[in-house]
């Protein structure tokens, strides 16, 4: 039975559907307007693991998933105006980049991927049902904004005292503001930024609202699942469920999850502090799976500590599962299912089941390896075989031990314009120097021929063989 701490009531609730034909999840998705960062990368992780979690436990035609794209945005109009092109033409592209990245990182796409700019519609009309309700109202400036104080519950999620917040919020002179905590909801237009008409003037939708409006068009009014980031729990999600629910006077989500920050150097990486690096940076030096793995290896509530000495700590224990599965032939029609393996499995569920708590997951397939290993060196295949299935079935919950464990461990980076790493180079210089012991110059000529093909190029001098890309 699925356990998720529900950021709401912050506490473990057994997760019971509103439709188990229908799961419905929802995760606010990126602001594109850069790379995707590896704090961006977690919460991709994070939710394709909850996504792939159930639809195991309720089928995939079962669970709709919804991950939006923020595509108008002031700060995608700043750096827009910076590069001196259209909002369209850099929006389009780091969309493309950002699906790039995800397929990398093995990210399973969502069910729908709506963006706010097509959803204007839904957006203007949200906005107006606020106004009709007497929760929101037009400014001097021809701003909108919603009315904080007309919303009893505000606070419920994030835990915030409304006075207090208050209290300790400005207003400028110079703003429309009947509340310093009241927030904008529509943004009338200024010169030279992309404008929509609407009944307020020409202008743009605020950050806010547009979850609001593109999650329960897609999902309806009430469903299931929100995720997102810790940062955004307040204000984002807090002013999400206060609009929503005064809009459709329904309760608008039942649980919320929220995945911790990345850190570095005890500050949260993100844009804002320049302390982040981009998700085409770590795989110029790792493997996307390396990043995958050490994403999962944290619980996602946890703060997930970031360097180079983690990563490479995770690309030594991914080497560990591959050398286990290594030369044991695993095919569709393999049984992972026998009376050995079953208490694996059993524990492995178990620990999903538990807030996805991926690190005692993680703890399973090591012992499944270490389950391996021995049937390997008892050289027991009618054992050794499906635990070698159920290791790729279970990691493959987590997105994880897909590839050919020759090609894992032989360094390929897919990420890598020149195809091969320098580890992998050296695994193969390594193979035609054994071959050539072995008088095995057949294979050695292979080994060097493999390399020339992607090139790089090979030279046998008195000191040992040396290598230079073509």
């Amino acid at each position: 039975m699925l356990k998720i701490y529900n950021s709401l009531h912050r506490e473990k609730q057994i997760f019971q559907p509103i439709d188990p034909q229908r799961v419905r999840l929802y995760v606010c998705g990126m602001t594109v307007y850069d790379y995707c960062h590896v704090g961006h990368a977690r919460v991709l992780v994070v939710f394709d693991i909850v996504y792939r979690y159930l639809c195991k436990l309720y089928g995939e035609t079962h669970v709709e998933y919804v991950r939006n794209i923020t595509d108008i945005d002031d700060k995608i109009i700043k750096r827009a105006q910076e590069n001196n092109e259209p909002m369209d033409a850099l929006t389009a592209r780091y969309i493309a980049e950002m699906h790039q990245d995800a397929a990398s990182l093995n990210i399973l796409p969502p069910t729908q991927e709506p963006r706010a700019t097509t959803h204007l519609t839904q957006i203007i009309a949200m906005v107006q049902r606020l106004v009709d309700n007497g929760v929101a109202y037009a400014a001097d400036n021809g701003d909108v904004y919603y009315s904080v104080s007309a919303f009893a519950n505000y606070g419920k999620l994030s835990g915030r005292n409304l006075a207090e917040e208050r209290s300790g919020a400005r207003v400028e002179v110079d703003e429309a503001k009947k509340d310093p905590m009241d927030f904008v909801l529509w943004k009338a237009s200024k010169p030279d930024e992309p404008a929509w008409d609407s009944p307020w003037g020409a202008g743009r939708p605020g950050w806010h609202i547009e979850c609001s409006a593109m999650s329960t068009y897609c999902l309806g009014n009430h469903f299931d699942i929100h995720g997102g980031g810790m940062d955004l729990k307040f204000p984002h999600h807090e002013n999400e469920i206060a609009q929503s629910e005064a809009a459709t006077n329904e309760t608008f989500v039942n649980t919320w999850m929220h995945n911790g920050h990345v850190m570095i150097d005890q500050e949260k990486m993100s844009k804002s502090l320049g302390n982040f690096f981009t998700v085409r940076e770590v795989l110029k030096q790792f493997s996307p799976e390396v990043l995958r793995y050490f994403i999962v290896t944290s619980h996602y509530r946890s703060p997930l500590n970031y360097s180079d000495e983690n990563l490479i700590h995770a690309k030594a224990a991914l080497e560990r599962f591959y050398t286990a599965l290594r030369d044991i032939p695993v095919t569709e029609s393999v049984d992972p299912n026998t009376q050995q393996t079953k208490p694996f499995a059993e524990r492995f569920d178990a620990a999903m089941a538990d807030d996805f708590n991926t690190p005692e997951a993680i703890a399973v397939l090591f012992d499944v390896a270490k389950a391996l290993n021995r049937a390997k060196a008892d050289d027991t295949l009618d054992l050794a075989i499906p635990l070698a299935k159920l290791l790729k079935n279970l990691g493959g919950q987590l997105g994880l031990l897909q590839d050919a464990p020759d090609r894992f461990l032989q360094g390929v980076n897919p990420a890598e314009e020149a195809g091969l790493n320098e580890q992998a180079i050296e695994d193969f210089i390594q193979q035609r120097l054994q071959a050539r012991a072995n008088k095995d110059w057949a294979e050695a000529d292979r080994v060097r021929d493999g390399l020339k093909a992607q090139g790089i190029l090979l030279e046998d001098g008195p000191q040992g063989t040396t290598w230079r890309r073509e």
